[in-house]
């Protein structure tokens, strides 16, 4: 347990150290994010179309807006992946002592770095245009812990489609067609409620849906009495991803 929580510093720390010489990938991915909170929010707002509880509209989609950046950046993680098979670095960490299990959480972990970095760039931007957050600094700590737990599982779905896709291009195709429909059949655009009957179901059992309702409860609205079931939805929604990224893992380099 303690060898594994070793590992998965090592790979956060290695990904510290690639943000540290190149970040120029995170603020071209802040861009639209931006759009929706800037543009897309304000229009929607003045429509007034979509019921959301009294909160203005683009603070309602502001957590929303955070999660599919985030989740974008954790899905496109096995990129990398895929990357260091091609070059052989892969292989030499299936030789070292390491579990594959936590190899596979200590890389998807790396991700949610990079992912809390992508989340505190359009902070700001949502304070400029005067985004109404809950004035709590614990709520804010605990937002960002969730964000950078959950952006962990999504990495691991990456690695999961990354054992399956052997390049770079395939991936990119599947990784769009991932995201998009996660983001669209969740909460962070509209409640659930308004959604058809169909797409209702599916919002159910979409982890995205319990991310952006913990986060939206602790940075927008504070309404918490939800947090429990998110916070347990996403710890299973993690380990079983975790652990059918490990079994895959070897895939990877065959």
């Amino acid at each position: 347990m303690i060898e594994g929580f070793k590992n998965a510093l090592v790979m956060i720390e290695l990904e510290l150290r690639r943000l540290r010489h190149d970040r120029t990938e995170i603020y071209f991915r802040a861009v639209q994010p931006i759009l929706w909170i800037v543009i897309y929010g304000p229009v929607m707002s003045s429509v007034r179309a979509i019921p959301t509880g009294g909160v203005p509209y683009t603070d309602y989609i502001t957590p929303g807006v955070m999660i599919q950046t985030t989740t974008f950046v954790s899905i496109f993680y096995g990129l990398m992946m895929v990357w260091e098979r091609d070059i052989g670095i892969l292989k030499k960490l299936l030789v070292t002592p390491a579990s594959r299990y936590s190899m596979v959480i200590g890389r998807s972990m790396a991700s949610g770095v990079r992912a809390l970095f992508q989340a505190l760039i359009i902070l700001p931007i949502a304070f400029a245009i005067e985004v109404h957050f809950v004035p709590n600094q614990v709520y804010f700590i605990l937002a960002f812990i969730i964000i950078f737990l959950s952006s962990g599982g999504f990495a691991a779905i990456s690695a999961i489609v990354a054992s399956f896709l052997k390049t770079r291009e395939r991936f990119m195709g599947l990784g769009q067609a991932i995201i998009m429909p996660l983001f669209f059949a969740s909460n962070a655009l509209y409640p659930i409620q308004i959604m058809p009957p169909i797409l209702r179901e599916f919002a159910t059992f979409n982890s995205l849906s319990y991310v952006v309702d913990a986060v939206r409860g602790l940075l927008i609205t504070g309404y918490i009495q939800n947090l429990p079931l998110d916070l347990a939805a996403i710890a299973i929604f993690d380990t079983v991803m975790f652990t059918i990224a490990s079994i895959s893992f070897r895939r990877i380099i065959e």
